[in-house]
């Protein structure tokens, strides 16, 4: 019976709400009409003892209190660069301010020091909020300050929140690149003008239903007109070779005219050492050989990043964006080049043959990609209506030539030698139409609706050569071409209600989606037609003055990369080939969250995952042919939970702590390549563990010492284990000129511990693998702003949620 009087309270607050509150809204403006965003609001009661409340006008600046009772108020109104304008008032109902006007300051620029705080930590109903803005770490780039945001873990060359890779968004903007090169647009991303970082562990139906968690990366806005920039770079020199990077980044602001662009490159040579045994075996299920392999990978590459914006605003209700994204990755520079020895043995250990293979390949990769945003703001607060189209033309063509060696001893003389070229191409073009409609019903109360239609054209090439007489032919047992084609239909609605101490949001997407595969060569088309149902729950509660607790649940979908549907067999060497599968079905995740954080400083997360149908990458070894085959597939399913901690805490003065730990539990459970009847468990308890000290000296703390530990327990990896791993970290920055430049040096990987193994070792599989990278790096730093650097700027990514499936 109290369970029914509470959810039957609950609808009548949906829709009737607190008889008792009453609202002040108002907007902020300079006087030139420009609405000034971020500007710093606070309201004090007269006959309230003790009563203050803050906030910050939104990017209209617009801003609102709520759940006043009647009285006399003050507001005070403050932002850089402007004199303070204080407001006073008897609220009796609720009230819409006329415009507040403020006035230029020049004198508060000159002059100032600025004193950077810790980062904050703010929970939402749907997401956590990392405030970075004027903190020790806004001077660093967007990378750096995705190592250091709660939940996320950077580590390896991957991004991950819960064990899973997340999509990146910029402002509400996702980008959509292979991790590699995600990786470098963050890093070339300076965090001076950085706001917030968002985690969303379970993205609500506004988001597409593609992909994991979702991480948004917020950036100020420019309000003053003027112009700035900064120009930036690293060096890092490895075990082996150098590497670079550098950028620059500029910001102009008119009147009505927003502009920004960002240019970097990153000249490098990566270097890698991968040791392989395989042991094969006959039908009795004993060892008949066993290969020893040694590798030696050198990765050339210097890829060109463009991204560009230009907002022009008609007035404060239109605003019409056009945006871009350009990599360029040049043939000349794309270089990898591998050398490998392998010793076969026989069933006695006896060595039996030894082959040295080459690879020499190239790389030449063009993606452009173009968006057009229209926003119109009604004359109702919070009332908008976006239009997005998109258009991504993306071509990557690469050529391998490959040249094994065999003989029966080292140093022998060749008895026999094999020789093949492979040339493939790959161009995808995308184009998307997106709508969404934003509609307050009052103070507490939201609802969202909208619709997407996207359309993918993929046209898949390989051709391989042989050498017969040392004349090269055609061979077409593995040439083909692929044609994929996928039309994708979406539409959402949300709603969200907050209370007092209460506060709820659900929502509810539907994607249909129709995909054809054709391969030519084997005459063979494969089609898929669903329809599938996203539904998303959230709700909070808020006990005391600063804890809260909290239970998500929502679903989503990973649909196959191009890559992985192409039924290519694309050969490394005579013995290695990777192949796709184009009858690959999408994986459907149940994820469920359950929170509880305490102060507003230290939060608690259980979750559990469930995946059905994962499509992974699986190595798998033929022992009747003697070959290793990377074949992606779908397991059976996979099932995941754990329970994760992170806390932000000041220790002592200038002495602050960040901790992250995830104590989790992985089970994957698929079906044996060969033998499809055998259902195989692959699962394990695992631990990850991140602490990292900040420190700040000096009186005006312009110098800053960050120390950090990492590590990783053993984990299980699809059909393998991954053995354990540690890192310690250390920088040293130091800023100079007023903030406006720095310079810092590091070392990563200090005692060299997070290179690591792996093993596949089940029925008549077994693989172990040991990687050896540049872990260990010296780095230095730097970055200089020029212009007005006090100004806050605006970058705006591409749209586009099916880009980063051009990705691996």
């Amino acid at each position: 019976m109290q369970l029914k009087l509470f959810v039957f309270t609950i609808f009548l607050s949906v829709f009737w709400g607190e008889a008792q509150e009453l609202q002040i809204k108002g907007s902020v403006k300079d006087s030139n009409n420009n609405s000034i965003a971020f500007a710093n609001v606070v309201i004090t009661s007269s006959s309230k003892t003790n009563f203050t409340e803050g906030t910050t006008t939104d990017e209209y600046g617009h801003f609102k209190f709520n759940q006043l009772v009647s009285g006399i108020y003050s507001l005070e109104i403050s932002y850089l660069g402007y004199k303070t304008e204080n407001v006073s008032l008897e609220l009796k109902k609720d009230t819409t301010l006329q415009t507040i006007i403020l006035e230029e300051d020049p004198q508060q620029l000159e002059g100032v020091t600025v004193i950077a705080r810790r980062p904050t930590v703010k929970r939402l109903v749907d997401r956590l909020v990392f405030n970075v803005e004027n903190s020790t770490l806004s001077n660093n780039n967007v990378l750096d300050v995705l190592k250091h945001t709660p939940g996320v873990i950077v580590s390896d060359g991957k991004i991950t929140v819960k064990h899973s890779t997340p999509v990146i968004y910029i402002n509400d903007k996702r980008i959509h690149l292979s991790i590699n090169e995600v990786q470098q647009l963050l890093e070339g991303t300076t965090a001076t003008n950085l706001k917030s970082v968002e985690v969303i562990t379970n993205p609500p139906a506004k988001y597409d239903a593609e992909g994991g968690a979702v991480i948004n990366i917020i950036t100020s806005k420019n309000i003053i007109s003027g112009y700035n920039g900064s120009v930036f770079g690293n060096y890092k020199q490895g075990s082996e070779f150098p590497k670079y990077f550098f950028g620059t980044s500029h910001f102009l602001k008119t009147k009505k005219l927003n502009t920004y662009i960002n240019y970097n490159i990153s000249p490098k040579k990566e270097y890698r050492e991968i040791e392989e045994y395989v042991n094969f075996f006959d039908n009795n299920n004993q060892v008949i050989s066993s290969w020893y392999n040694d590798e030696n990978k050198v990765q050339e590459y210097r890829n060109h990043n463009i991204n560009a914006n230009i907002d022009y605003e008609f007035n404060d209700s239109n605003i019409l964006s056009f945006s871009t994204n350009i990599l360029v990755s040049p043939r000349e520079n794309s270089k990898t080049v591998v050398k490998s020895v392998t010793e076969v043995l026989d069933a006695f250990k006896n060595l039996d043959s030894i082959f040295e293979t080459s690879n020499n390949s190239v790389l030449e990769t063009f993606n452009f990609a173009f968006s057009l945003d229209y926003v119109h703001q009604f004359k109702k607060k919070g009332e908008k209506l976006s239009i997005n189209i998109h258009h991504t033309n993306f071509d990557s063509s690469k050529f391998q030539d490959v040249n094994t060696i065999y003989s029966f001893s080292k140093n022998g003389s060749p008895f026999r030698e094999n020789k093949f070229q492979t040339f493939t191409d790959q161009i995808i073009k995308l184009n998307t139409g997106q709508l969404d409609y934003i509609l307050p019903i009052n103070s507490t109360t939201e609802f969202e609706a909208g619709i997407k239609v996207s359309h993918i054209d993929s046209n898949n090439e390989i051709t391989q050569y042989i050498f017969i007489d040392e004349q090269r032919e055609e061979d077409l047992l593995n040439s083909d071409n692929f044609l994929y084609d996928e039309v994708n239909y979406a539409a959402y609605t949300s709603y969200s209600k907050d209370w007092k101490d209460w506060s709820l949001k659900t929502g509810l997407r539907l994607e249909y989606t129709s995909s054809k595969g054709n391969s030519l060569s084997k005459n063979k088309v494969n089609k898929n037609d669903y329809l599938s149902f996203f539904p998303s729950f959230y709700l909070l509660k808020k006990i005391k003055d600063k804890d809260e607790v909290y239970i998500k649940y929502n679903r989503r979908i990973y649909r196959p990369r191009y890559s992985q549907l192409n039924p290519f067999k694309f050969f490394y060497s005579d013995n290695v080939y990777t192949q796709g599968d184009p009858s690959l079905k999408p994986e459907i995740d149940d994820v469920f969250t359950l929170g509880y954080a305490l102060n507003k400083k230290f939060t608690f997360e259980a979750y559990y995952r469930s995946e059905n149908n994962p499509a992974l990458e699986i190595v798998f070894q033929d022992n009747e042919n003697n070959k290793l085959i990377y074949k992606n597939t779908n397991i059976d399913n996979s099932i995941s939970y754990g329970l994760d901690f992170s806390a932000y805490t000041n220790v002592i003065d200038k002495w602050n702590l960040y901790v992250f730990s995830s104590l989790f539990y992985d089970d994957n459970n698929f079906f044996v390549l060969g033998s499809p009847n055998s259902l195989y468990s692959n699962s394990q308890w695992a631990f990850y563990g991140n602490m990292i000290n900040y420190f700040t000296f000096m009186e005006d703390r312009s110098l800053e010492i960050n120390l950090s530990l990492i590590y990783q327990s053993k984990t299980a990896d699809a059909a393998s284990l991954n053995s354990d791993r540690f890192g310690v970290d250390f920088d040293l920055k130091k800023m100079l000129w007023g903030n406006r430049a720095y310079i810092s040096v590091g070392i990563k990987d200090i005692f060299n511990k997070l290179n690591y193994s792996q093993r596949t070792k089940y029925l008549n599989q077994d693989i172990f693998l040991k990687s050896n990278q540049e872990n260990r790096l010296f780095v230095f730093g730097f970055n200089y702003k020029f212009g007005n650097f006090n100004l806050k700027e605006s970058k705006k990514e591409i749209d586009i949620d099916e880009r980063d499936r051009l990705g691996n």
